[in-house]
């Protein structure tokens, strides 16, 4: 079973949809303030602090970017901003929310949604340092074999010429959430754009098709320990599973405890299967002399007869 995509998402995040608000003005109070948050989060941190054990939830708040920033960004990457991302970028100059958990004494850091800021929009795999002209780079890594999405037929990232591929999210190590243009051409600025998970073994993911239903993904998921690994064939790790069994994603209604796989998410031990082995067959009841001698009423037996006739004999 697939893990449903944008059209299964229950919850109310319309707003998510419309084209972020260009260059806010700075709230002039407490609670226009808090209206501005709300919108910005669609109401996550409310949901988040109504979730049992949560605690320590965090929003950083930023400026808006600079036009400037945007149109050097576009020039020196010869790519043109997605105009959601740039209302976003023209909104907050980034993302940044944390939440924790408490496990009886112990407080745990749990969910993590990042959106580098348009400075860390960096092309993936671009150095800041001088590299000798025979060092391996990570287009060296790129291969022809499989260059489509099983699932939805769009054309698989390159790490060469043909695609531009910026980080979006580090994924706390994770992995990567991208932006990437494909069918690049040199000299020529790209155009159209879409999202992808990177994960740790350099296989490509298809998330979505624009900013905003990245977003909204990135929302609906709680930023969850690994939540971009449901879009893989494998899906999280045990530990990430044990965590969304704890605080479900607002994400579709489905069975909590099967993943995208259809693998249960908490560990349940079945006696009747863990411990069923070969039956062991009862040892036979060794018979005692007793027994194998005696025969007719009395209780007479042979060997009793025998030791008769030869003390008869003495």
């Amino acid at each position: 079973m697939k893990c449903p995509r944008l059209e299964s998402v229950d919850v109310d995040i319309s707003s998510c949809n419309a084209r972020f608000v260009r260059g806010m003005e700075e709230p002039k109070d407490e609670k226009t303030h808090k209206v501005f948050i709300e919108r910005l989060t669609l109401g996550v941190t409310r949901v988040l602090e109504s979730l049992p054990g949560v605690i320590d939830v965090r929003f950083a708040e930023r400026e808006p970017a600079e036009k400037r920033c945007l149109l050097s960004w576009e020039q020196k990457n010869a790519c043109t901003l997605p105009e959601d991302l740039r209302d976003f970028y023209l909104t907050t100059d980034g993302f940044t929310l944390n939440w924790s958990s408490k496990l009886e004494n112990e407080y745990v850091s749990v969910g993590c949604m990042v959106i580098n800021s348009i400075l860390k929009l960096r092309h993936l795999g671009q150095s800041t340092v001088f590299s000798l002209p025979n060092t391996p780079t990570i287009a060296d890594l790129d291969s022809d074999g499989e260059t489509e999405d099983a699932e939805n037929g769009r054309e698989k990232p390159h790490f060469d010429d043909r695609s531009r591929i910026f980080e979006l999210d580090p994924c706390a190590g994770n992995g990567k959430v991208c932006l990437v243009y494909n069918n690049c051409t040199e000299g020529e600025v790209a155009q159209e754009c879409d999202v992808w998970f990177l994960d740790r073994s350099l296989y490509w993911h298809f998330l979505s098709p624009s900013f905003t239903a990245y977003y909204r993904l990135m929302v609906t998921h709680l930023g969850l320990p690994e939540w971009q690994y449901n879009f893989t064939p494998y899906g999280p790790s045990p530990q990430a599973k044990q965590w969304a069994a704890l605080y479900q994603p607002l994400t579709f209604h489905c069975d909590p405890h099967l993943d995208s796989a259809g693998e249960p998410l908490l560990n349940k031990l079945d006696p009747s299967k863990a411990f069923k082995g070969k039956a062991k067959q009862p040892a036979p009841k060794k018979k005692t002399p007793a027994q194998t001698s005696s025969s007719g009423p009395g209780g007479l037996s042979k060997g009793h007869t025998g030791s008769g006739r030869h003390s008869a004999k003495r």
